[in-house]
């Protein structure tokens, strides 16, 4: 089967990671912008890690045989702190005109703050301008729900912005329908302890269709496997469900969602 892994963070893994994604039929990544365990202290930092996004991790995916993209953004933890914000936003456009970036992302809310939201919509206006895709990342604590919904009323007011080309990641069982109803493509992560399991996932397919889903492992410097989408995989095969249903779920959703963006070729 093929398989594209929708959202892992590569800056945190090993050669031997990439090894084991290519040896195991995974060809084809994208890479979120995301908080690296720390603030980083400048935008300096963060051309650091946008050049490491855009030209290093697309060469490192090479030696393996994998196509590697990415999306650049302010991530929701850092976007706390308007200093850094009023550093990095501007540079932005920089970087989501590489060839290998895909779009904002992933941008989002945290703990649903003020500084956060304002960051938010600074990044809307820009992905509205631009005509970018979205991926958004959703709070992991209790207010995922309503950070969920604040998103949605921010991003549905903008008319320049169809929600077909908006990924809304890390749903969860309460809000997935609100999601999928208004018109989003939704996340779910394989994550152990924090996000959720490829049981848990396969439940989410079974109650809420094969459509507007991506999977991912969302994969990096925690206690996470970047092979967890293949399991997954292997746990909608074993409950019985058809070869190309599996295929549309980690396949074609990936491919349909991120080929929005003119620059995606799937292996």
């Amino acid at each position: 089967m093929r398989v594209i892994e929708p959202h892992i963070h590569m800056v945190s893994r090993t050669t031997d990671d990439y090894l084991a994604l290519a040896v195991s039929g995974i060809h084809t990544v994208a890479e979120p912008a995301f908080w690296a365990g720390y603030d980083r202290g400048s935008a300096g930092a963060f051309h650091d890690y946008f050049r490491q996004l855009t030209v290093t991790e697309p060469a490192r995916a090479a030696r393996f045989g994998i196509k590697h993209y990415c999306w650049i953004g302010l991530n929701a933890k850092e976007a706390e702190n308007p200093r850094i914000a009023a550093e990095v936003l501007p540079i932005l456009p920089e970087y989501l005109d590489r060839p290998t970036a895909l779009g904002l992302g992933e941008i989002g809310l945290n703990k649903n703050s003020r500084n956060e939201l304002a960051v938010l919509e600074r990044q809307i206006e820009l992905a509205a301008t631009r005509g970018e895709l979205i991926l958004i990342h959703t709070p992991h604590l209790e207010d995922k729900l309503k950070g969920t919904r604040i998103i949605m009323d921010i991003i549905r007011a903008d008319a320049r912005i169809d929600p077909a080309r908006v990924l809304i990641d890390h749903a969860e069982e309460h809000t997935i329908g609100e999601i999928k109803d208004r018109g989003f493509w939704f996340g779910l992560t394989l994550y152990p302890n924090s996000k959720g399991s490829p049981e848990r996932a396969i439940d989410a397919v079974e109650i809420y269709g094969t459509d507007r889903i991506c999977i991912n492992s969302s994969a990096d410097w925690s206690v996470s496997d970047p092979l967890s989408v293949l399991k997954c995989a292997n746990e909608m095969r074993r409950r019985g469900h058809p070869e190309h249903a599996v295929n549309q779920v980690f396949y074609e959703n990936p491919k349909s969602f991120l080929g929005q963006c003119p620059k995606f070729q799937a292996d």
